[in-house]
Protein backbone atom coordinates (compact mmCIF):
# COMPACT_ATOMS: atom_id res chain seq x y z
CA UNK A 1 0.00 0.00 0.00
CA UNK A 2 1.60 3.33 -0.89
CA UNK A 3 2.07 5.98 1.35
CA UNK A 4 0.13 9.32 0.35
CA UNK A 5 2.17 12.53 0.94
CA UNK A 6 -0.34 14.83 2.82
CA UNK A 7 -0.99 18.36 0.97
CA UNK A 8 1.81 21.81 2.34
CA UNK A 9 0.73 23.77 4.61
CA UNK A 10 0.34 26.36 1.80
CA UNK A 11 -1.94 24.40 -0.42
CA UNK A 12 -4.03 23.59 2.81
CA UNK A 13 -4.81 26.90 4.05
CA UNK A 14 -5.32 28.07 0.24
CA UNK A 15 -8.03 25.07 0.09
CA UNK A 16 -9.30 25.88 3.32
CA UNK A 17 -9.54 29.69 2.82
CA UNK A 18 -11.04 29.56 -0.72
CA UNK A 19 -13.54 27.16 0.40
CA UNK A 20 -14.34 29.48 3.37
CA UNK A 21 -14.94 32.18 0.61
CA UNK A 22 -17.18 30.10 -1.52
CA UNK A 23 -19.38 28.92 1.05
CA UNK A 24 -20.19 32.41 1.97
CA UNK A 25 -20.68 33.67 -1.21
CA UNK A 26 -23.11 31.30 -1.83
CA UNK A 27 -24.46 31.78 1.15
CA UNK A 28 -24.24 35.22 0.44
CA UNK A 29 -26.13 34.23 -3.13
CA UNK A 30 -28.85 32.89 -1.38
CA UNK A 31 -29.99 35.39 0.19
CA UNK A 32 -30.00 37.86 -2.61
CA UNK A 33 -31.61 35.35 -4.95
CA UNK A 34 -34.61 34.98 -2.73
CA UNK A 35 -34.36 38.53 -1.67
CA UNK A 36 -34.74 39.59 -5.43
CA UNK A 37 -37.36 36.83 -6.33
CA UNK A 38 -39.48 38.36 -2.87
CA UNK A 39 -39.14 41.41 -4.14
CA UNK A 40 -40.12 41.13 -7.69
CA UNK A 41 -42.80 38.80 -6.74
CA UNK A 42 -44.22 41.95 -4.47
CA UNK A 43 -43.23 44.25 -7.89
CA UNK A 44 -45.20 41.66 -9.97
CA UNK A 45 -48.40 41.44 -7.65
CA UNK A 46 -48.21 45.44 -7.20
CA UNK A 47 -47.64 45.76 -11.26
CA UNK A 48 -50.44 43.43 -12.13
CA UNK A 49 -52.83 44.99 -9.59
CA UNK A 50 -52.16 48.47 -10.95
CA UNK A 51 -52.81 46.94 -14.71
CA UNK A 52 -55.91 45.02 -13.44
CA UNK A 53 -57.43 48.51 -12.55
CA UNK A 54 -56.00 49.99 -15.61
CA UNK A 55 -57.09 47.39 -18.16
CA UNK A 56 -60.88 47.52 -16.44
CA UNK A 57 -61.10 51.12 -17.26
CA UNK A 58 -60.04 50.77 -20.57
CA UNK A 59 -63.03 47.74 -20.96
CA UNK A 60 -65.31 50.06 -19.82
CA UNK A 61 -64.37 52.69 -22.26
CA UNK A 62 -64.26 49.94 -24.84
CA UNK A 63 -68.12 49.11 -23.86
CA UNK A 64 -68.94 52.75 -24.45
CA UNK A 65 -67.06 52.94 -27.53
CA UNK A 66 -68.54 50.07 -29.12
CA UNK A 67 -72.23 51.46 -27.76
CA UNK A 68 -71.62 54.63 -29.29
CA UNK A 69 -70.26 53.28 -32.70
CA UNK A 70 -73.35 50.75 -32.95
CA UNK A 71 -75.75 53.80 -32.18
CA UNK A 72 -74.00 56.01 -34.97
CA UNK A 73 -74.15 53.02 -37.49
CA UNK A 74 -78.03 52.50 -35.92
CA UNK A 75 -78.85 55.91 -37.71
CA UNK A 76 -77.95 55.69 -41.12
CA UNK A 77 -80.91 56.69 -43.05
CA UNK A 78 -80.00 53.64 -46.19
CA UNK A 79 -79.76 51.28 -43.53
CA UNK A 80 -83.04 52.37 -42.00
CA UNK A 81 -84.98 52.46 -45.62
CA UNK A 82 -84.08 48.75 -46.56
CA UNK A 83 -85.16 47.60 -43.35
CA UNK A 84 -88.70 49.79 -43.45
CA UNK A 85 -88.96 48.74 -47.14
CA UNK A 86 -88.23 44.68 -46.12
CA UNK A 87 -91.34 45.35 -43.21
CA UNK A 88 -93.58 47.44 -45.90
CA UNK A 89 -93.10 44.83 -48.47
CA UNK A 90 -92.88 41.72 -47.01
CA UNK A 91 -96.47 40.64 -47.03
CA UNK A 92 -97.18 41.51 -50.32
CA UNK A 93 -94.47 39.54 -51.93
CA UNK A 94 -93.26 35.97 -52.84
CA UNK A 95 -90.45 34.07 -51.69
CA UNK A 96 -88.42 35.46 -54.76
CA UNK A 97 -89.26 39.26 -53.84
CA UNK A 98 -88.63 38.50 -50.08
CA UNK A 99 -85.03 36.81 -50.89
CA UNK A 100 -84.23 40.37 -53.05
CA UNK A 101 -85.67 42.51 -49.85
CA UNK A 102 -83.01 40.92 -47.77
CA UNK A 103 -80.48 40.68 -50.13
CA UNK A 104 -80.96 44.70 -50.33
CA UNK A 105 -80.55 44.93 -46.58
CA UNK A 106 -77.36 42.95 -46.39
CA UNK A 107 -75.95 45.22 -49.32
CA UNK A 108 -76.57 48.31 -46.86
CA UNK A 109 -75.02 46.32 -43.97
CA UNK A 110 -72.16 45.18 -45.97
CA UNK A 111 -71.35 49.12 -46.41
CA UNK A 112 -71.43 49.75 -43.27
CA UNK A 113 -69.26 47.19 -42.48
CA UNK A 114 -66.74 48.11 -44.66
CA UNK A 115 -66.62 51.30 -43.77
CA UNK A 116 -65.37 50.10 -39.63
CA UNK A 117 -64.54 46.51 -40.34
CA UNK A 118 -66.23 44.94 -37.48
CA UNK A 119 -65.96 41.46 -36.10
CA UNK A 120 -70.03 41.13 -36.41
CA UNK A 121 -72.53 43.30 -37.60
CA UNK A 122 -76.41 42.06 -37.21
CA UNK A 123 -79.38 43.68 -37.70
CA UNK A 124 -82.38 41.99 -36.95
CA UNK A 125 -86.31 42.64 -37.43
CA UNK A 126 -88.47 43.91 -34.94
CA UNK A 127 -89.58 40.04 -34.27
CA UNK A 128 -85.97 38.78 -33.86
CA UNK A 129 -85.86 37.38 -37.44
CA UNK A 130 -82.05 38.16 -38.63
CA UNK A 131 -81.92 39.94 -41.77
CA UNK A 132 -78.53 39.99 -42.53
CA UNK A 133 -74.75 39.42 -40.95
CA UNK A 134 -71.81 41.11 -41.89
CA UNK A 135 -68.33 41.33 -40.64
CA UNK A 136 -64.91 39.29 -40.74
CA UNK A 137 -66.30 36.89 -38.42
CA UNK A 138 -70.09 36.87 -40.02
CA UNK A 139 -69.40 33.05 -41.19
CA UNK A 140 -69.16 32.48 -37.81
CA UNK A 141 -71.73 33.92 -36.29
CA UNK A 142 -74.80 31.97 -35.53
CA UNK A 143 -77.96 33.03 -37.54
CA UNK A 144 -79.86 30.33 -35.96
CA UNK A 145 -79.48 31.53 -32.55
CA UNK A 146 -81.53 34.38 -30.92
CA UNK A 147 -79.20 37.32 -28.96
CA UNK A 148 -81.03 38.83 -26.55
CA UNK A 149 -80.34 42.31 -26.47
CA UNK A 150 -79.18 44.28 -23.79
CA UNK A 151 -80.83 47.06 -22.02
CA UNK A 152 -80.81 50.27 -23.20
CA UNK A 153 -79.15 51.58 -19.89
CA UNK A 154 -76.00 49.46 -20.43
CA UNK A 155 -73.55 49.61 -22.86
CA UNK A 156 -72.14 46.58 -23.98
CA UNK A 157 -72.49 42.66 -22.47
CA UNK A 158 -70.94 39.80 -23.70
CA UNK A 159 -71.96 36.24 -25.28
CA UNK A 160 -70.46 33.04 -26.09
CA UNK A 161 -71.09 31.09 -29.30
CA UNK A 162 -69.66 28.00 -30.17
CA UNK A 163 -66.64 29.63 -32.49
CA UNK A 164 -65.70 32.43 -29.45
CA UNK A 165 -66.52 34.81 -26.92
CA UNK A 166 -68.01 38.59 -28.38
CA UNK A 167 -68.67 41.46 -26.81
CA UNK A 168 -71.96 42.76 -27.79
CA UNK A 169 -73.46 46.15 -28.01
CA UNK A 170 -77.23 46.19 -29.38
CA UNK A 171 -79.47 49.49 -30.16
CA UNK A 172 -82.98 49.93 -31.85
CA UNK A 173 -83.45 50.78 -35.68
CA UNK A 174 -86.15 53.21 -35.63
CA UNK A 175 -87.37 55.19 -38.52
CA UNK A 176 -89.77 58.00 -37.15
CA UNK A 177 -90.97 56.95 -33.87
CA UNK A 178 -91.44 53.80 -35.51
CA UNK A 179 -89.10 50.48 -34.64
CA UNK A 180 -87.66 48.52 -37.24
CA UNK A 181 -85.49 46.22 -35.40
CA UNK A 182 -82.33 45.85 -33.36
CA UNK A 183 -78.60 46.20 -34.83
CA UNK A 184 -75.83 44.44 -33.38
CA UNK A 185 -71.81 44.96 -32.91
CA UNK A 186 -69.87 42.58 -31.69
CA UNK A 187 -65.94 42.52 -30.98
CA UNK A 188 -64.65 38.97 -30.32
CA UNK A 189 -62.47 38.07 -27.84
CA UNK A 190 -59.95 36.43 -29.86
CA UNK A 191 -55.97 36.36 -30.09
CA UNK A 192 -56.22 39.53 -31.68
CA UNK A 193 -58.11 41.18 -28.44
CA UNK A 194 -55.58 38.72 -26.59
CA UNK A 195 -52.25 40.41 -28.12
CA UNK A 196 -53.89 43.86 -27.34
CA UNK A 197 -54.46 43.63 -23.95
CA UNK A 198 -50.75 41.87 -23.56
CA UNK A 199 -49.46 45.03 -25.18
CA UNK A 200 -51.29 47.58 -22.92
CA UNK A 201 -50.63 45.58 -19.75
CA UNK A 202 -47.32 44.41 -20.70
CA UNK A 203 -48.05 40.66 -19.29
CA UNK A 204 -49.20 37.58 -21.01
CA UNK A 205 -53.29 37.35 -21.55
CA UNK A 206 -55.09 34.42 -20.98
CA UNK A 207 -58.20 33.63 -22.01
CA UNK A 208 -60.66 30.64 -21.07
CA UNK A 209 -64.07 29.01 -21.80
CA UNK A 210 -65.99 26.02 -20.64
CA UNK A 211 -62.86 25.09 -19.23
CA UNK A 212 -60.60 25.67 -22.15
CA UNK A 213 -58.04 28.19 -23.82
CA UNK A 214 -59.72 30.66 -26.10
CA UNK A 215 -56.62 32.95 -26.60
CA UNK A 216 -53.43 33.40 -25.38
CA UNK A 217 -50.28 34.95 -25.27
CA UNK A 218 -48.41 32.89 -22.89
CA UNK A 219 -45.16 30.82 -24.19
CA UNK A 220 -45.64 28.25 -25.75
CA UNK A 221 -43.58 25.75 -22.99
CA UNK A 222 -46.02 27.37 -20.28
CA UNK A 223 -49.02 27.45 -21.86
CA UNK A 224 -48.06 23.28 -22.59
CA UNK A 225 -47.76 23.04 -18.74
CA UNK A 226 -51.86 24.32 -18.35
CA UNK A 227 -53.12 21.54 -17.74
CA UNK A 228 -57.02 20.75 -17.74
CA UNK A 229 -57.20 20.83 -13.81
CA UNK A 230 -55.52 23.91 -13.66
CA UNK A 231 -57.92 25.15 -15.81
CA UNK A 232 -60.69 24.14 -13.55
CA UNK A 233 -59.33 25.61 -10.70
CA UNK A 234 -58.81 29.09 -12.17
CA UNK A 235 -61.81 29.37 -12.94
CA UNK A 236 -63.53 28.10 -10.41
CA UNK A 237 -61.08 29.84 -7.69
CA UNK A 238 -59.29 32.38 -9.00
CA UNK A 239 -56.29 31.88 -7.62
CA UNK A 240 -53.63 34.35 -6.69
CA UNK A 241 -51.11 32.64 -8.49
CA UNK A 242 -49.93 29.26 -10.05
CA UNK A 243 -47.54 27.31 -11.45
CA UNK A 244 -46.95 26.64 -14.94
CA UNK A 245 -43.96 24.69 -16.47
CA UNK A 246 -41.82 24.93 -13.30
CA UNK A 247 -42.15 28.57 -13.58
CA UNK A 248 -44.62 30.64 -11.00
CA UNK A 249 -46.85 33.28 -12.83
CA UNK A 250 -49.19 35.43 -10.87
CA UNK A 251 -52.57 35.93 -11.60
CA UNK A 252 -55.40 38.84 -12.04
CA UNK A 253 -58.42 38.30 -13.54
CA UNK A 254 -59.34 40.92 -15.48
CA UNK A 255 -62.96 40.07 -16.79
CA UNK A 256 -65.35 37.27 -15.44
CA UNK A 257 -68.19 37.01 -18.07
CA UNK A 258 -71.11 34.61 -16.89
CA UNK A 259 -72.78 31.78 -18.59
CA UNK A 260 -74.97 33.34 -21.55
CA UNK A 261 -79.00 33.84 -21.56
CA UNK A 262 -80.75 30.81 -22.08
CA UNK A 263 -81.28 31.75 -25.86
CA UNK A 264 -77.71 30.34 -26.63
CA UNK A 265 -78.65 26.58 -25.76
CA UNK A 266 -75.66 24.21 -25.77
CA UNK A 267 -73.26 26.81 -24.94
CA UNK A 268 -74.08 27.70 -21.29
CA UNK A 269 -70.33 28.18 -19.70
CA UNK A 270 -68.82 31.60 -18.91
CA UNK A 271 -65.68 32.27 -19.78
CA UNK A 272 -63.07 34.53 -18.01
CA UNK A 273 -60.45 36.65 -19.02
CA UNK A 274 -56.98 36.95 -17.08
CA UNK A 275 -53.43 38.34 -16.98
CA UNK A 276 -50.73 36.48 -15.77
CA UNK A 277 -46.62 37.32 -15.12
CA UNK A 278 -44.16 35.21 -14.55
CA UNK A 279 -42.14 35.62 -11.47
CA UNK A 280 -39.37 33.44 -12.40
CA UNK A 281 -38.91 35.42 -15.79
CA UNK A 282 -39.61 39.15 -13.83
CA UNK A 283 -37.04 37.81 -11.64
CA UNK A 284 -34.46 36.57 -14.18
CA UNK A 285 -32.44 40.23 -14.69
CA UNK A 286 -32.63 40.67 -11.13
CA UNK A 287 -30.63 37.45 -10.58
CA UNK A 288 -28.69 37.93 -13.50
CA UNK A 289 -27.73 41.28 -12.47
CA UNK A 290 -27.02 40.29 -9.12
CA UNK A 291 -24.91 37.12 -10.48
CA UNK A 292 -22.55 39.38 -12.43
CA UNK A 293 -22.28 41.64 -9.81
CA UNK A 294 -21.83 38.80 -7.04
CA UNK A 295 -19.11 37.32 -9.98
CA UNK A 296 -16.72 40.14 -9.78
CA UNK A 297 -17.03 40.33 -6.23
CA UNK A 298 -16.19 36.38 -5.64
CA UNK A 299 -13.52 37.41 -8.35
CA UNK A 300 -12.44 40.02 -5.77
CA UNK A 301 -12.57 38.11 -3.11
CA UNK A 302 -11.36 34.38 -3.91
CA UNK A 303 -7.76 36.82 -5.40
CA UNK A 304 -7.52 38.73 -1.81
CA UNK A 305 -8.13 35.66 -0.14
CA UNK A 306 -6.03 33.95 -1.82
CA UNK A 307 -3.01 36.22 -1.86
CA UNK A 308 -3.60 36.45 1.84
CA UNK A 309 -3.58 32.95 2.39
CA UNK A 310 -0.84 32.59 0.57
CA UNK A 311 0.87 35.24 2.18
CA UNK A 312 -0.17 34.35 5.74
CA UNK A 313 0.85 30.53 5.22
CA UNK A 314 4.31 31.34 3.68
CA UNK A 315 4.87 33.99 7.13
CA UNK A 316 4.21 30.22 9.02
CA UNK A 317 5.57 28.14 6.24
CA UNK A 318 9.05 29.59 6.10
CA UNK A 319 10.09 29.57 9.81
CA UNK A 320 8.67 25.70 9.28
CA UNK A 321 10.89 25.18 6.16
CA UNK A 322 13.81 26.69 7.76
CA UNK A 323 13.37 25.10 11.38
CA UNK A 324 13.02 21.77 8.80
CA UNK A 325 16.17 22.18 7.16
CA UNK A 326 18.16 22.75 9.82
CA UNK A 327 17.16 19.71 11.43
CA UNK A 328 17.81 17.74 8.32
CA UNK A 329 21.07 19.47 8.08
CA UNK A 330 22.04 18.68 11.37
CA UNK A 331 20.80 14.92 10.90
CA UNK A 332 23.00 14.18 8.03
CA UNK A 333 25.91 16.17 9.55
CA UNK A 334 25.62 14.51 13.07
CA UNK A 335 25.98 18.16 14.07
CA UNK A 336 24.32 19.00 17.53
CA UNK A 337 27.32 21.30 19.02
CA UNK A 338 25.24 24.68 17.56
CA UNK A 339 21.50 25.52 18.82
CA UNK A 340 19.06 26.52 16.54
CA UNK A 341 18.36 30.20 16.36
CA UNK A 342 14.96 31.45 16.61
CA UNK A 343 13.70 32.96 13.54
CA UNK A 344 11.28 36.35 15.09
CA UNK A 345 8.75 35.80 12.71
CA UNK A 346 5.79 33.19 14.28
CA UNK A 347 6.23 33.03 17.94
CA UNK A 348 5.21 29.39 17.57
CA UNK A 349 7.87 27.98 15.50
CA UNK A 350 10.31 30.12 18.04
CA UNK A 351 8.58 28.52 20.80
CA UNK A 352 9.29 25.15 19.34
CA UNK A 353 12.73 25.67 18.65
CA UNK A 354 13.75 26.68 22.07
CA UNK A 355 12.24 24.07 22.83
CA UNK A 356 14.41 21.61 20.46
CA UNK A 357 17.40 23.19 21.58
CA UNK A 358 16.51 22.51 25.46
CA UNK A 359 15.55 18.77 23.87
CA UNK A 360 18.75 18.37 22.31
CA UNK A 361 20.55 19.96 25.62
CA UNK A 362 19.04 17.15 27.29
CA UNK A 363 19.75 14.60 25.19
CA UNK A 364 23.38 15.45 25.03
CA UNK A 365 23.59 15.39 28.43
CA UNK A 366 21.78 12.24 28.30
CA UNK A 367 24.62 10.85 25.50
CA UNK A 368 27.62 12.37 27.61
CA UNK A 369 25.68 10.27 30.32
CA UNK A 370 25.54 7.27 28.06
CA UNK A 371 29.08 7.75 26.45
CA UNK A 372 30.79 8.24 30.57
CA UNK A 373 29.08 4.83 31.40
CA UNK A 374 29.77 2.89 28.23
CA UNK A 375 33.83 3.68 28.64
CA UNK A 376 33.18 3.27 32.20
CA UNK A 377 31.86 -0.48 31.47
CA UNK A 378 34.94 -0.96 29.09
CA UNK A 379 37.66 0.33 31.30
CA UNK A 380 36.12 -1.82 33.89
CA UNK A 381 36.02 -4.94 31.63
CA UNK A 382 39.39 -4.49 31.05
CA UNK A 383 41.20 -3.70 34.33
CA UNK A 384 38.87 -7.25 35.44
CA UNK A 385 40.88 -8.75 32.96
CA UNK A 386 44.29 -7.10 33.64
CA UNK A 387 43.58 -7.43 37.58
CA UNK A 388 43.60 -11.46 36.69
CA UNK A 389 47.78 -11.37 35.64
CA UNK A 390 49.85 -9.17 37.16
CA UNK A 391 52.57 -9.11 34.44
CA UNK A 392 49.55 -7.71 32.15
CA UNK A 393 48.48 -5.41 34.14
CA UNK A 394 48.06 -2.00 32.54
CA UNK A 395 48.40 -3.92 28.39
CA UNK A 396 44.83 -2.93 27.38
CA UNK A 397 45.85 0.78 27.93
CA UNK A 398 49.26 0.70 26.53
CA UNK A 399 48.15 -1.31 23.82
CA UNK A 400 44.82 1.18 23.25
CA UNK A 401 47.67 4.22 23.41
CA UNK A 402 49.51 2.47 20.78
CA UNK A 403 46.75 1.58 18.52
CA UNK A 404 45.59 5.37 18.61
CA UNK A 405 49.22 6.62 17.86
CA UNK A 406 49.44 4.12 15.17
CA UNK A 407 45.74 5.07 13.66
CA UNK A 408 46.92 9.21 13.71
CA UNK A 409 49.73 8.57 11.60
CA UNK A 410 47.49 6.12 8.90
CA UNK A 411 44.72 9.70 9.21
CA UNK A 412 42.09 7.63 10.57
CA UNK A 413 39.17 9.80 11.07
CA UNK A 414 37.54 10.69 14.33
CA UNK A 415 35.08 8.03 14.65
CA UNK A 416 37.63 5.18 13.31
CA UNK A 417 39.67 6.60 15.94
CA UNK A 418 37.51 6.23 18.75
CA UNK A 419 36.29 2.59 17.82
CA UNK A 420 40.22 1.95 17.43
CA UNK A 421 40.64 2.90 21.23
CA UNK A 422 37.63 0.73 22.73
CA UNK A 423 38.51 -1.91 20.46
CA UNK A 424 41.53 -1.88 21.63
CA UNK A 425 40.96 -1.87 25.61
CA UNK A 426 38.31 -4.59 24.95
CA UNK A 427 40.87 -6.65 22.33
CA UNK A 428 41.42 -9.61 25.02
CA UNK A 429 38.18 -9.66 26.63
CA UNK A 430 37.80 -13.18 25.52
CA UNK A 431 40.59 -13.88 28.22
CA UNK A 432 37.77 -13.77 31.24
CA UNK A 433 36.96 -16.89 29.96
CA UNK A 434 40.09 -18.73 29.88
CA UNK A 435 41.36 -20.31 33.08
CA UNK A 436 44.32 -19.11 35.26
CA UNK A 437 46.36 -21.99 35.50
CA UNK A 438 46.51 -21.31 31.28
CA UNK A 439 46.41 -17.74 31.25
CA UNK A 440 49.37 -17.47 33.94
CA UNK A 441 51.26 -20.33 33.61
CA UNK A 442 55.00 -19.10 34.33
CA UNK A 443 56.58 -21.20 31.40
CA UNK A 444 55.76 -21.80 27.74
CA UNK A 445 52.11 -23.17 26.93
CA UNK A 446 51.78 -26.49 25.66
CA UNK A 447 50.07 -27.35 21.90
CA UNK A 448 46.58 -27.56 23.81
CA UNK A 449 46.92 -24.62 26.00
CA UNK A 450 48.06 -22.67 23.01
CA UNK A 451 44.41 -23.86 21.68
CA UNK A 452 42.91 -23.20 24.73
CA UNK A 453 44.42 -19.33 24.45
CA UNK A 454 43.31 -19.03 20.36
CA UNK A 455 40.20 -19.55 21.64
CA UNK A 456 40.07 -15.61 23.53
CA UNK A 457 39.05 -13.66 20.06
CA UNK A 458 36.04 -15.90 19.29
CA UNK A 459 34.95 -15.81 23.08
CA UNK A 460 35.86 -11.85 23.42
CA UNK A 461 33.69 -11.76 20.02
CA UNK A 462 30.55 -13.56 21.65
CA UNK A 463 30.86 -11.34 24.74
CA UNK A 464 30.73 -8.38 22.53
CA UNK A 465 27.96 -9.57 20.67
CA UNK A 466 25.65 -9.92 23.33
CA UNK A 467 25.89 -6.25 24.10
CA UNK A 468 24.68 -4.18 21.31
CA UNK A 469 26.73 -0.83 21.98
CA UNK A 470 29.73 -2.66 21.81
CA UNK A 471 29.09 -4.25 18.43
CA UNK A 472 31.46 -1.80 16.06
CA UNK A 473 34.63 -3.08 18.69
CA UNK A 474 33.61 -7.12 17.20
CA UNK A 475 36.06 -6.81 14.21
CA UNK A 476 38.90 -5.72 16.76
CA UNK A 477 38.48 -7.74 19.28
CA UNK A 478 37.58 -10.96 16.61
CA UNK A 479 40.25 -10.57 14.14
CA UNK A 480 43.05 -8.91 16.06
CA UNK A 481 45.59 -12.49 15.89
CA UNK A 482 45.22 -12.90 12.35
CA UNK A 483 47.76 -12.71 9.62
CA UNK A 484 48.46 -11.23 6.12
CA UNK A 485 49.92 -14.56 5.36
CA UNK A 486 46.40 -16.39 6.51
CA UNK A 487 48.32 -18.45 9.16
CA UNK A 488 46.44 -16.21 11.88
CA UNK A 489 43.52 -17.44 14.00
CA UNK A 490 40.63 -17.91 14.61
CA UNK A 491 39.57 -17.79 10.90
CA UNK A 492 42.88 -17.36 8.93
CA UNK A 493 42.04 -14.76 6.93
CA UNK A 494 44.57 -12.81 4.32
CA UNK A 495 45.75 -9.60 3.35
CA UNK A 496 42.76 -7.53 2.77
CA UNK A 497 40.36 -9.55 4.22
CA UNK A 498 41.70 -8.32 7.37
CA UNK A 499 40.52 -4.55 8.93
CA UNK A 500 43.13 -2.12 9.04
CA UNK A 501 41.71 -1.68 12.61
CA UNK A 502 42.44 -4.85 13.61
CA UNK A 503 45.98 -4.97 11.99
CA UNK A 504 46.75 -1.94 13.95
CA UNK A 505 45.33 -3.64 17.42
CA UNK A 506 47.65 -6.64 16.38
CA UNK A 507 50.77 -4.86 15.59
CA UNK A 508 50.04 -3.04 18.86
CA UNK A 509 49.50 -5.78 21.22
CA UNK A 510 52.50 -7.69 19.67
CA UNK A 511 55.10 -4.35 20.61
CA UNK A 512 53.90 -4.38 24.01
CA UNK A 513 54.14 -7.77 24.78
CA UNK A 514 57.68 -7.78 23.54
CA UNK A 515 58.74 -5.08 25.28
CA UNK A 516 57.01 -6.12 28.55
CA UNK A 517 58.23 -8.44 31.35
CA UNK A 518 56.36 -12.18 31.35
CA UNK A 519 57.16 -14.44 34.25
CA UNK A 520 58.99 -16.40 31.78
CA UNK A 521 61.54 -13.63 30.23
CA UNK A 522 62.14 -10.07 30.79
CA UNK A 523 61.30 -7.03 29.10
CA UNK A 524 62.84 -6.33 25.87
CA UNK A 525 63.98 -3.04 24.78
CA UNK A 526 61.41 -1.00 22.33
CA UNK A 527 64.35 -1.19 20.04
CA UNK A 528 63.98 -5.27 19.68
CA UNK A 529 60.39 -5.27 19.55
CA UNK A 530 60.46 -2.80 16.62
CA UNK A 531 63.36 -5.31 14.81
CA UNK A 532 61.50 -7.63 15.71
CA UNK A 533 58.52 -6.47 14.05
CA UNK A 534 60.16 -6.04 11.09
CA UNK A 535 61.39 -8.81 10.74
CA UNK A 536 57.96 -10.72 10.52
CA UNK A 537 56.45 -7.36 8.41
CA UNK A 538 54.13 -8.33 5.46
CA UNK A 539 53.88 -12.32 6.80
CA UNK A 540 52.76 -12.29 10.63
CA UNK A 541 52.21 -8.45 10.83
CA UNK A 542 50.59 -5.80 8.30
CA UNK A 543 53.84 -3.71 6.93
CA UNK A 544 52.07 -0.65 6.51
CA UNK A 545 51.07 -0.83 10.32
CA UNK A 546 54.31 -1.66 11.30
CA UNK A 547 55.73 1.26 9.26
CA UNK A 548 53.17 3.39 11.33
CA UNK A 549 54.04 2.50 14.04
CA UNK A 550 57.98 3.45 13.79
CA UNK A 551 56.85 6.84 12.61
CA UNK A 552 55.08 7.23 15.65
CA UNK A 553 57.33 5.83 18.16
CA UNK A 554 59.46 8.97 18.50
CA UNK A 555 56.57 11.08 19.54
CA UNK A 556 54.70 8.58 21.68
CA UNK A 557 54.96 9.55 26.05
CA UNK A 558 53.88 6.74 26.88
CA UNK A 559 54.11 5.94 31.00
CA UNK A 560 53.37 1.96 31.70
CA UNK A 561 54.53 0.05 34.68
CA UNK A 562 56.65 -2.62 33.95
CA UNK A 563 56.51 -5.39 35.65
CA UNK A 564 58.26 -5.32 38.88
CA UNK A 565 59.90 -1.85 38.05
CA UNK A 566 58.50 1.95 38.69
CA UNK A 567 56.58 3.72 35.98
CA UNK A 568 59.18 4.68 33.53
CA UNK A 569 58.26 6.75 29.88
CA UNK A 570 58.78 5.22 27.00
CA UNK A 571 61.49 6.63 24.79
CA UNK A 572 62.44 4.68 21.48
CA UNK A 573 66.76 5.06 21.05
CA UNK A 574 68.00 7.01 18.34
CA UNK A 575 68.61 3.30 16.56
CA UNK A 576 65.06 2.55 16.28
CA UNK A 577 64.47 5.74 13.86
CA UNK A 578 66.19 3.27 11.81
CA UNK A 579 64.05 0.65 10.91
CA UNK A 580 61.62 3.74 9.49
CA UNK A 581 63.55 3.97 6.14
Amino acid sequence: MSHRTPPRFVIRTLVATLATVAFVLSAVLLVVTINAQTSVRAGVVERLETGQRLLAEIEERRAQELRAQVTTLAENSTLKAAVDTYHTELRTTNAAGRQDLLATVARELDKLAARIQPDVLEVRSASGEVLAIAGRRADEWPAFARVNAPRQDTDATFVTTPSGIFRLASVPVVLQGTPLGTLSLASALDQRYATEISELSGAPTLILSDNHVVASTLPSDSLMGLKPEVVQAMAAQDPRFITLAGSEYAVRRLLNIPAPAPALIGHPSGAQVYVLESIDASARPFIAKALRTMGWIALGAFTLAALASIWLSRTIARPIDTLSASLSSMTETKNFENPLTPGGDVLEVDALTITFNTMIQSVKAAEEERLSAYLGTIRALALALDARDPYTAGHSERVSALSLAIGRCLWLDDAQLEVLRLGALLHDIGKIGISDQVLMKPGPLSGEEYEIIKQHPVVGARILRSVPFLEPHIPIVELHHERPDGKGYPHGLRGTEIPLVASIVHVADAFDAITSARAYRPARAASEGLRELWRCAGAQFDAEVVHALAKALPDIDRSTTVAGSAPRPFAVPVAVRAFRA
